[in-house]
């Protein structure tokens, strides 16, 4: 389960930076990707949306929610960590 995660964490980024997955790397953060503030939010909707989970998130100010944006790797850990939460 972890790698569909993973997987479908970074097409998500990947279309939302528009840039083919194999350009996205784990320690890339959404603005090395070239993704804005209104480009972080829609990828927080299809994350939600495709996860089927609540991620807590302030678009005003990102570092002051649970959800760490910082880099790739750390959205995907994030995702994992709800996607569990959910499933218990």
């Amino acid at each position: 389960m972890a790698d569909e995660i993973r997987q479908r964490v970074i097409e998500i980024i990947a279309e939302q930076a528009l840039v083919d997955v194999s350009d996205v790397s784990m320690d890339q953060s959404p603005a090395d990707l070239g993704i804005d503030s209104m480009g972080l939010v829609e990828s927080i909707f299809a994350l939600e949306e495709s996860f089927d989970i609540q991620i807590p998130f302030n678009a005003n100010d990102p570092q002051a929610g649970d959800f760490d944006i910082s880099t790739v790797a750390s959205i995907i850990g994030a995702v994992e960590g709800l996607v569990a939460a959910q499933r218990s």
